[in-house]
């Protein structure tokens, strides 16, 4: 390929590039200050937009997770201690055994699954985490700062 032509190619092809990434990020300003997507809490995100935040909470998570040591869950007043502050705090969004969610939960988006499905989805140090630090924008509260048992643990 001559110099000429291969610098036009180059150039064609970078052209081409910045034209597709100006007009994406065109559209994209457009759909967001559109104020067209549904934010409420009365619809599901779609499907690919719950999948980019549901695959991007888990990789944060277990980024964050990784060298965290839970509390010893063999301890007996440590498990009493988290049912007592489950039942208190937790029980109307997730519900358990015997309890379902209230309704506050239920009118939540995304929905606070039962913790039984958390417990086969996450590590305990992952759900130590989620636990202190909350998820921002899903509802779940960073129970680092609201409850003093969590500090200490």
């Amino acid at each position: 390929m001559r110099p000429d032509n291969k610098r036009l190619v180059l150039t064609t092809v970078a052209a081409t590039l910045a034209a597709s990434a100006a007009l994406a990020a065109a559209a994209g300003a457009l759909f967001l200050f559109s104020g067209w997507y549904n934010i409420g809490a009365t619809v599901q995100h779609w499907q690919p937009v719950y999948t980019v935040l549901e695959r991007g909470m888990h990789y944060s998570v277990r980024h964050h997770a990784a060298d965290i040591r839970p509390p010893d869950l063999a301890d007996t007043r440590m498990l009493q201690r988290g049912a007592a502050l489950y039942r208190d705090h937790c029980l109307q969004c997730h519900g358990g055994p015997g309890a379902p969610q209230a309704g506050i939960g239920k009118s939540m988006q995304p929905i606070p699954g039962p913790l039984v499905d958390a417990g086969r989805r996450w590590k305990t140090q992952e759900l130590y985490w989620i636990t202190r630090h909350g998820i921002k924008m899903s509802g779940m509260p960073a129970w680092e700062f609201r409850m003093p048992a969590c500090r200490s643990s």
